[in-house]
């Protein structure tokens, strides 16, 4: 873009962004169809909601590629340049999906651990009962024994 007019730097932009918005409105009609707001009954379709996910992360992988390439300029510098740029921007990627993983675990840890405890302290409940109810059979027992001796 350095050495073009302005009025075609202008067009390019212009290009570029009416580019990122159609590339946007299809995500947002396969999001809908995947949600069932087009088709009803889609949403309860597995095979469905994967597809569309795919969808719409190769669709925002592309938006990012012509956004760094095109707006940010990668295109026209140097590789060694671009890959220190873009390879951190992988690790950070990895990163968020290692993250959501981690946090899926703990959270179905964190599940197993509530339930324990509910179980745990229903058995405690239960024990508990229980031993009131032999206490009590016991005191009527020694009760009514210490009344026949009167």
């Amino acid at each position: 873009m350095g050495h073009e007019s302005y009025e075609d730097a202008k067009k390019k932009v212009f290009k570029g962004m009416l580019l990122l918005a159609v590339v946007t409105l299809i995500e947002v009609i396969f999001s809908l169809f995947g949600k069932g707001h087009i088709i009803a009954g889609m949403e309860d379709i597995t095979w469905v909601a994967y597809v569309v996910g795919l969808i719409i992360i190769i669709l925002s992988i592309y938006k990012a590629y012509f956004i760094v390439y095109e707006f940010m300029h990668m295109k026209h510098e140097v590789k060694g340049l671009a890959m220190s740029v873009l390879l951190p921007t992988l690790l950070l990627v990895w990163a968020i999906i290692a993250f959501f993983q981690e946090g899926n675990r703990w959270g179905e840890s964190r599940e197993l651990v509530k339930e324990k405890n509910a179980i745990e302290s229903d058995q405690y409940f239960i024990d508990s009962d229980a031993d009131d109810v032999k206490e009590i059979k016991e005191e009527d027992v020694q009760g009514n024994h210490s009344d026949d001796n009167h």
